[in-house]
C-alpha cells in the first residue's frame, strides 16, 4: 500500500544538530558577509575623511601661510625673495605627510616649489588646478604620476595631490599645489575600520549567539510538530483499516445474513407445493425484513459517507446519528437546536466525536438511554454525551488507551488539533458522560 511508504517517508526525524548547524553556518556566513561591507564602507569612509583632511590642511595653509607671503618679489623670481619664501614652506609647510608644494601662475608656470629644479618650468594645468585657480575653491585627486611636471615625485609612488586657488598681494590668481602621502590617507582609512570593528564585530557575534538558543528551540519544535504528524497519520491509517473491518463484519453479521436468510426461505417457498396462505407470510415477512435492512444498509452508508454538513448543519446530523440509536432500541434525549450557526470546522469536529462516542454507546455500555446535547456560546462549542449504563473503572480507560484503542486515541488527537478538550468521565454502575469542548 502507498501509505507505507508516506509512512516511512514521515519516520525520517529532523536532525535538531543539523538544523542548528546548518542555521548557525548560514549566521556566520552573513554575519561574515556583513563584516566584509562594514570593513569596506568603513574604509571608504575613513579614506574620504582623510581625504576631506587633507583638503582642509591644504586650505588653511594656502589661506593663512602662503597667500599673505605672495608678494611681488617673489612672483617675480627675485632670489632673496624666494629664498624667504623657501624657508617659510620647509619650516611650516612641507613636513608630516605633506611631502611636495608647487606654486602656479596661470600660464602654467611654476614660480615656487621646494624641488627647485622645477622652479621657472611651464607645463599645461590640470582641469581640475584650472577649476581651482579660476574658482578660488579646493579639488584633490591621486596624483598622476606619469606626467612630465611630477617626475621628481615617482619615488612616493602613490600621492593625493590638492588644488587651492590663492592671490597674492597685488590680486593676481595663482594656483597652490599640495601632495600627500596616500599611505597616510590609507592609514586613516584603516584606523576608522579597527576603530568600528571590534565593537560591530562583537555586536554581530552577540546577536549569532542570541539567536542559537532560539533556533534550538524553533528545530526542537519542528521535530515535534513532524513527529507528531507521523503519529497522526499511523493513527489515522490504523482508524481507517479498523474501520473498514468494522464495516465489513457489519455487512457479514447484519445486512448479509439477513439477505441469505430471506434467500433460502423464499428458495425453500419456490421449490416447495403452492400453499397460498404460507406464501403471502413469506412475502409480508421478507418485505418487513427488506425494510430492516434497507435501514441498516443506509445507516451503514451514512457512516462510509457523513452528511454535507455545510448544507444539512450540525443539528440535522446529530438528529440522524440519534434514529440509528431509537433503531437499536435506545431512548435518545436531543438537544442540539443551538449549535445551528456552527462555523464548519467546529461542526465537523463535534460530528466525528459525536459519531465515535454514539457508536461506543450502542456497542459497550449496555445502556438504556441517552442524553446527546450540543451547544454554542459564539465562542466555545461543547458537545455532551450521557448514558445510563454500566460505566466503567477510569484505570481501565487509561489501559484502553495504552492498549491503543484507535476510536478514542483518534478523537484525542483530533480534538487536540483544534486545540480542544476531550473528556470521559465515568464509574461502574453510574454510566458514562463523554465531553467535548472546541474553540470556535
Amino acid at each position: 500500500m502507498s501509505t507505507g511508504g508516506d509512512v516511512a517517508g514521515e519516520s525520517r526525524r529532523v536532525s535538531v544538530v543539523w538544523l542548528v548547524v546548518r542555521f548557525t553556518m548560514a549566521g556566520l556566513l552573513v554575519m561574515a558577509v556583513l563584516a566584509t561591507s562594514i570593513a569596506s564602507l568603513a574604509r571608504q569612509a575613513g579614506t574620504e575623511q582623510a581625504i576631506q583632511s587633507a583638503q582642509q590642511v591644504a586650505w588653511v595653509t594656502a589661506r593663512g601661510i602662503v597667500e599673505p607671503a605672495l608678494n611681488d618679489d617673489v612672483l617675480a623670481g627675485d632670489p632673496v625673495a624666494l629664498t624667504a619664501f623657501n624657508s617659510v614652506m620647509r619650516r611650516y609647510v612641507v613636513q608630516g605627510s605633506l611631502v611636495r608644494v608647487k606654486l602656479w601662475d596661470a600660464r602654467g608656470r611654476i614660480i615656487y616649489s621646494d624641488e627647485s629644479r622645477l622652479i621657472g618650468r611651464t607645463f599645461s594645468l590640470h582641469q581640475k588646478g584650472l577649476n581651482a585657480l579660476e574658482s578660488g575653491e579646493t579639488y584633490s585627486e591621486i596624483s598622476d604620476l606619469t606626467r612630465p611636471e611630477n617626475e621628481f615625485e615617482r619615488t612616493f609612488e602613490k600621492l593625493l595631490q590638492v588644488y587651492v586657488g590663492v592671490q597674492s598681494t597685488s590680486q593676481q590668481r595663482l594656483l597652490f599645489e599640495a601632495y600627500f602621502r596616500y599611505d597616510a590617507v590609507a592609514l586613516a582609512g584603516q584606523a576608522q575600520w579597527r576603530k568600528y570593528a571590534p565593537p560591530t564585530l562583537a555586536g554581530l557575534l552577540a546577536l549569532q549567539l542570541v539567536q542559537i538558543p532560539f533556533a534550538w528551540s524553533l528545530a526542537r519544535r519542528l521535530q515535534r510538530q513532524q513527529r507528531d504528524r507521523q503519529r497522526l497519520l499511523q493513527h489515522a491509517i490504523d482508524a481507517s483499516d479498523a474501520e473498514r473491518r468494522r464495516i465489513a463484519a457489519d455487512l457479514h453479521d447484519g445486512v448479509v445474513q439477513q439477505l441469505t436468510g430471506l434467500c433460502y426461505a423464499l428458495d425453500a417457498a419456490r421449490l416447495g407445493p403452492p400453499d397460498p396462505q404460507h406464501d403471502a407470510e413469506l412475502i409480508h415477512r421478507t418485505a418487513a425484513q427488506l425494510r430492516v435492512s434497507i435501514g441498516d444498509l443506509r445507516s451503514l452508508l451514512f457512516e462510509i459517507y457523513p452528511p454535507n454538513l455545510g448544507e444539512e448543519g450540525l443539528p440535522a446530523s446529530l438528529t440522524e446519528l440519534a434514529r440509528d440509536l431509537e433503531r437499536v432500541g435506545l431512548v435518545v434525549d436531543l438537544d442540539v437546536d443551538q449549535t445551528a450557526m456552527l462555523p464548519i470546522a467546529a461542526s465537523s469536529v463535534l460530528y466525528r466525536c459525536a459519531q465515535e462516542i454514539l457508536r461506543n454507546v450502542a456497542t459497550h455500555s449496555d445502556a438504556r438511554k441517552v442524553r446527546l446535547s450540543a451547544t454554542f456560546d459564539g465562542s466555545i462549542a461543547r458537545l455532551v454525551v450521557d448514558d445510563n449504563g454500566r460505566g466503567f473503572d477510569e484505570a481501565d480507560l487509561a489501559e484502553r488507551l495504552a492498549d491503543g484503542h484507535l476510536g478514542l486515541r483518534s478523537l484525542g488527537d483530533l480534538v487536540a488539533e483544534s486545540d480542544g478538550q476531550f473528556t470521559v468521565r465515568s464509574a461502574p454502575g453510574q454510566g458514562t458522560r463523554a465531553e467535548v469542548v472546541v474553540p470556535v
